[in-house]
This record gives structure tokens, C-alpha cells and sequence, in this order.
């Protein structure tokens, strides 16, 4: 079923690494014909992390599973000729060049809408397509920098640096969403449009509650001041999650752990460095494997931390089976059940010539 949302929904792909592949492989999960197009010698993301095997990086091969992948030099009168084909039986373009890249190489705004004026166009950028910063090159630290998120994670001594990149995600997930409001649009209107998304403003966007209820890094509610939302480590040097911000979770966990003293401690002004220090205390203990025993299945939010590799084995993740290691490289499925059937594995990427694209879109 989820396969069947964008079916017959063709979309170029002209971005590279992280955020726009991420964009395009949803549309690709949800049914839509993707086609990467990448300069000769492939995209840089093909390099990263390849574990030995330059231009086939798992990175590469992951984040363009489902897609159709083809070669075209935007620099020659041929490939620019062959883009323009493509564009003008496609549905969407998403890109992620500098501002100003994709107007020099003769496929500005004005130059997509003559192409095809039905056509949703993306441009997907650090900063987006204006302003002081439009052209200042960055990455997703740097765009969390911006935004003021990265000055609230860490300690109170200095921020740290958080996994996954979260607004290279941001800006995926904005690109996305804003992508499939505009095909909806143009169901009524019958016309395209230019978007203009940004990584640094998709995060901003989601830090919008902070800027009315900020936290002080490390000292706040939900990023280190509370003993009843806080990290701990255990005794053999692993780590537990505890979040039991409702008084009635607490109390559970409180009374799990024979403390009923700590139940009105609870209301105890932030940063609650005391409570903290004594529930350190008491997980430091203990192995990890005492406080799951004791803790798992007590309703008190607990969970251990886990390692990447038992993730997949966690009976939870296990059971809902959106981890797929039945290929070459373990893969996530997209997050969606439709109808209680799960997402379906993606296919491998395919690499092709642009005349065999053309032969299956029916171009002649």
C-alpha cells in the first residue's frame, strides 16, 4: 500500500550526501520513480565512508536504495539537452546547490517553469536561496550552531556535537512534506512551484518552543537539569535512559527502587544536581543487567541504552521488523505501517543509461 501513494510520480534527483538523497529515498519508499542524476565520476557521497572500496560507500548505496541512478554532464550542450528531456515529463526536481549554480547552468526558475510549468521544483540549501548567508558553505553543525539548538545540548562547561545530524534530517523532512502539499496543490491549480528550504530553518523551526521557554544548557528540563529525565551510568560502564516526567511514573520507579523519600523530591528546583548525584549513586551500583531485571516492565520510562549492534535484537524493534538485514548492508525501512502491513524492503539501487530512462518514462 505505501508503495502505491506516488505511483506514476516521477522525480529528478540533482542533490548529493545526506539531506536531498534522504528527501528523494522517502518519495522513492512511498512509490515514486526516482532518477539520480550525477555528474561523471559520481556524486562525492560515493567516497564516503566506502571502507576501502572508493565509489562504493554504504553511505551511497543505503541512502539511494530504490532509485534509478544515471550519469549526465550538466557542463556539456549533450547533458544539458538530456536533463531538459527528463525535466519536462517530470513531477519534481530537488536539488541541492548553492544558490545561483543551477541558474549558470541554464536551469533557473524562469528556464524549469518554460520547461515544464507543472513541474514542483526544491531547493534544498544551508541557508536558502537568499539572504547574507546564502552563499556561506556549512554543514549540519555549523546550521545547529546557527539556530541556537547546539548552545542548549551538553554539559554547562560546553555543547556537544549530536548524532544523527539533525538538521540535515530537518531539512529532509521539510523538503518532504512541503514537496507533497505542493503535488496536492497542483491537483487544483495545475501548476508548479519553486520551493525554498533550508537545513538551518527546518531546525530553527523545531526549536521554535525554545525561544519562549529557553533552557539553560545542561541545567534545563529536558537537556540535563532533571534527576527524573536525566542519563546514568551503571556499574559495568553502560548508560540507562530515565524520563518518568509525570509525579506518577516517578513514583513508580521510586518505589521500584525501594526510595519513597525521593517521591516529593520530585518538585525540587532545576538543575537538581543533589537528586541527580544520588540516583547517579544508586544505577552506579549495579550492572546493567540488575537494573533491566528490575526495572523492564515497571512503568516508570526506562530503557537501557543500547549499542547499535543490539538494537536489532531488541524484541520491540525485532517484532515490528523495520530493521531489514537481508541485503548486502543493514538497512531501515521507512517508519510507516499501512492498513497493519509494513513497510516492504527497497531495492538495491539501479544504475543506468539515460536512454533506457528515457525508454521506460516513454520519452522517445
Amino acid at each position: 500500500m505505501l508503495h502505491q501513494f506516488l505511483k506514476d510520480i516521477r522525480v529528478i534527483d540533482l542533490s548529493q550526501y545526506l539531506p536531498g538523497p534522504f528527501a528523494t529515498r522517502m518519495l522513492a519508499d512511498m512509490g515514486a520513480d526516482v532518477v539520480k542524476v550525477e555528474p561523471p565520476g559520481g556524486e562525492p557521497g560515493r567516497h564516503f565512508d566506502a571502507e576501502g572500496r572508493p565509489g562504493d560507500s554504504p553511505f551511497w548505496r543505503l541512502n539511494n536504495a530504490g532509485k534509478t541512478v544515471v550519469t549526465i554532464d550538466l557542463k556539456s550542450e549533450e547533458g544539458r539537452l538530456a536533463l531538459t528531456t527528463l525535466l519536462r515529463s517530470a513531477d519534481i526536481l530537488l536539488e541541492s546547490y548553492r544558490p545561483g549554480v543551477l541558474d549558470r547552468l541554464g536551469f533557473g526558475t524562469a528556464a524549469l517553469w518554460e520547461i515544464n510549468p507543472r513541474l514542483v521544483h526544491c531547493a534544498l540549501s544551508g541557508y536558502g536561496q537568499t539572504g547574507p548567508s546564502r552563499l556561506t558553505a556549512g554543514h549540519d553543525i555549523n546550521y545547529e550552531a546557527t539556530t541556537g539548538g547546539l548552545n542548549q545540548c551538553g554539559t554547562p562547561d560546553r555543547p556537544v556535537i549530536p548524532f544523527p545530524p539533525m538538521a540535515d534530517y530537518a531539512g529532509s523532512l521539510q523538503s518532504v512534506l512541503t514537496i507533497l502539499a505542493a503535488l496536492h496543490a497542483r491537483t487544483r491549480t495545475g501548476q508548479g512551484c519553486t520551493i525554498d528550504i533550508s537545513m538551518a530553518e527546518s531546525l530553527l523551526f523545531w526549536n521554535t518552543l525554545s525561544f519562549s521557554a529557553p533552557m539553560r544548557r545542561g541545567q534545563g528540563l529536558l537537556n540535563g537539569g532533571a534527576a527524573f529525565y536525566q542519563i546514568y551510568p551503571t556499574a559495568d560502564g553502560r548508560f540507562v535512559s530515565l524520563s518518568p516526567l509525570e509525579p506518577k511514573f516517578w513514583d513508580n520507579f521510586c518505589d521500584a527502587v525501594d526510595r519513597p523519600d525521593w517521591k516529593s523530591r520530585r518538585y525540587e528546583p532545576l538543575p537538581q544536581s543533589a537528586l541527580i548525584g544520588e540516583v547517579s549513586d544508586l544505577f552506579a551500583s549495579e550492572p546493567l543487567a540488575h537494573w533491566d531485571a528490575l526495572l523492564t516492565g515497571i512503568d516508570c520510562c526506562y530503557h537501557a541504552v543500547l549499542t547499535l549492534d543490539e538494537v536489532p535484537d531488541d524484541p520491540h524493534v525485532a517484532a515490528r521488523g523495520l530493521i531489514d538485514r537481508s541485503g548486502r548492508y543493514t538497512d531501515v525501512l521507512f517508519p510507516a505501517w499501512v492498513n497493519d502491513t509494513p513497510p516492504s524492503p527497497r531495492q538495491p539501487v539501479t544504475e543506468l543509461a539515460v536512454e533506457e530512462v528515457l525508454a521506460r518514462w516513454d520519452i522517445a
